[in-house]
């Protein structure tokens, strides 16, 4: 990694000295992504976007929560807010992917009844997918296909798309017309983006 850093600093820092100089004196970025933390989905590297292009937030199947006004750490819903109401953006992107050890484990419900620190954290932030994966598993009869592991990637987008509708900032600037959200979905192996159609749901090939 210390390498890498130097080829990022005689390359990429080197040649945008400029650019780095301008994002010193702030950020505005005008695209939010949430994306999945997992390692092979990476946003910057698909989009080719330059430092501060975009303001990403990555999770466990990049999932967004409801909102929600209990006591807690709400990381997700503090950077909505932040990017929403303090950096402007214009549009919110959730993106998903191809393969995701999250969706799967959402479908199988193989974390279930774990303890904290041995899956339990994770069985219960994917606990927010469990009637979209009661749905997935409805439709398919073998939940071992790939069709149905593909079909719950896809539910998961909009599981997260739904409950950003859900937050009261978001609903003005959508209804104001100055916030739009975005589906996308990213197949790893071929590395194709599809986009959510906004009026059917369905996806395709960017």
């Amino acid at each position: 990694m210390i390498e890498g850093y130097r080829r990022f600093r005689n390359g990429g820092w080197a040649l945008q000295r400029e650019r780095w100089a301008q994002l010193a004196e702030g950020q505005s970025p005008r695209v939010m992504v949430i994306a999945c933390s997992d390692s092979r989905s990476e946003p910057s590297q698909i989009f080719d976007t330059n430092p501060g292009e975009i303001f990403v937030v990555r999770n466990v199947a990049a999932l967004v929560p409801p909102f929600e006004t209990t006591p807690g750490r709400h990381g997700v819903s503090a950077a909505l807010e932040f990017a929403v109401q303090f950096l402007g953006v214009g549009e919110i992107v959730v993106m998903g992917h191809g393969l995701c050890g999250g969706c799967h484990a959402a479908l199988h419900r193989s974390m279930a009844g774990a303890e904290p620190g041995r899956g339990g954290f994770v069985a219960d932030w994917i606990a927010m997918l469990d009637e979209a994966s009661d749905k997935v598993r409805s439709t398919y009869a073998d939940i071992e296909t790939r069709e149905a592991a593909h079909a719950m990637e896809l539910a998961a987008v909009r599981v997260s798309l739904d409950n950003l509708g859900t937050f009261p900032c978001i609903q003005e600037k959508v209804r104001r017309g100055t916030l739009k959200l975005r589906g996308a979905f990213f197949t790893i192996g071929d590395g194709v983006l599809h986009v959510m159609d906004e009026t059917t749901g369905e996806f395709s090939p960017a």
